[in-house]
């Protein structure tokens, strides 16, 4: 028995030990097929304007082929990412490789999504409008991502703008969409769903949860952003759920979450391991805005919390980290750290892990947390 434990574990070892190219593939396979089966269950077909399949596909497809005509401009404009030096090392190794991917995959995502629930049959006009409002909220976090990004490149450091000018403008954005929100009572804005059919009464208090949700979450997607393929991968995975999910209450926003998931399947035709682009701020602040819009208009937080569990354990370690850092500093003015490093995936990496091994378990955690959802309605 003790001697086919080291069996054992060399296997799952193995099993999360794929290279970047099959990581890639599988993952494109993987969703592809679970739209396919899902549109199949629900009765979707392509030929009536609503599925999952196709827009994920074409979204896919047409980011991972403009790929090839943006990332060598990036490349030209000398977009190369600067990397931290109290990181791991094997990071340094990084260094040059484009950033500001975003711009290429999200926009394309978005433009998909407005046109294809525009002239979807089943998309009604306050639908489209849902679909609207979360598509400029997704390219406001877009562009004060993109603002980030661009002050690294000229500083040539990895600072960007002040963590107040960011928190600021992330905030705003996020007001702007709270407003929009109280403006058209798209959501049951008292009451918050959670599983099992249970409802929590909210009332007044639903506007700080829905500002702090907006703004943690993009934080949040922005934290997992640190390893190639890693919050791309991820949100495609949670894009497709959250999408599922709300289906039957909003057919407009379920074409948007397949095709920023498509979207992010195409962008990890470049971003996977050894990545030739990373998508910086530009697209990490992107998608997390995409997601905490899509939950709070179709009243969905809780599938949000599941589904997105990888980005709660990334931001949470940072918080902890720096938490019980300050907590036990000493006269001298240094704390102990919780964690060998913030967020999580750095300590795994510090811990031995490597990196593509982090990634594909990030994946298959994210993958069986996007399963809870249906068995809890």
């Amino acid at each position: 028995m003790d001697a086919k434990l080291p069996i054992a574990k060399l296997l799952i070892r193995r099993s999360f030990d794929l290279s970047g190219t099959k990581l890639f593939l599988t993952t494109w396979l993987g969703l592809s097929l679970t739209a396919l089966i899902l549109d199949w269950l629900a009765g979707r077909f392509v030929w009536q304007g609503i599925s999952l399949t196709l827009p994920l596909l074409i979204c896919a497809l047409l980011t991972a082929g403009l790929g090839y005509w943006v990332v060598p401009i990036l490349q030209t404009l000398k977009t190369g990412q600067v990397i931290r030096e109290d990181g791991p090392q094997a990071h340094l190794q990084k260094a040059g490789t484009p950033t500001m991917g975003g711009i290429f995959f999200v926009p394309v995502a978005v433009a998909i999504a407005l046109f294809w629930s525009g002239l979807a049959p089943a998309v009604t006009t306050a639908d489209f409008a849902a679909v609207l409002a979360v598509s400029l909220l997704t390219l406001a976090y877009g562009a004060i991502g993109w603002l980030d990004d661009w002050q690294v490149l000229r500083r040539k450091s990895n600072k960007g703008i002040s963590p107040r000018m960011k928190l600021a403008l992330q905030v705003s954005a996020g007001g702007l969409f709270c407003l929009w929100l109280a403006w058209t009572q798209t959501a049951n804005i008292a009451t918050l769903s959670l599983p099992f059919g249970l409802a929590l009464p909210l009332g007044l208090l639903f506007w700080p949860l829905a500002w702090f949700v907006l703004v943690a979450e993009s934080n949040a997607t922005n934290l997992t952003d640190g390893l190639d393929g890693l919050a791309a991968g991820t949100s495609a995975i949670a894009l497709l759920a959250l999408g599922t999910s709300i289906a039957p209450l909003s057919p407009g926003l379920m074409i948007f979450c397949a095709c920023l998931s498509g979207s992010c399947l195409g962008f990890l035709v470049h971003n996977r391991n050894p990545a030739t682009v990373f998508m910086g701020d530009t697209g990490s602040l992107s998608l997390g805005g995409a997601l905490a819009a899509v939950a709070l208009v179709t009243n969905s937080l809780w599938i949000l919390f599941i589904v997105g569990g990888i980005f709660v354990i990334e931001s949470l370690s940072v918080v902890l980290q720096v938490s019980y850092y300050k907590a036990t500093k000493g006269p001298d003015g240094i704390g102990k750290r919780l964690f060998k490093m913030a967020p999580f995936h750095h300590h795994l990496e510090l811990s031995g892990w490597p990196e593509k091994r982090v990634v594909a378990s990030f994946y298959a955690i994210t993958a069986a947390l996007a399963v809870l959802p249906f068995l809890l309605h």
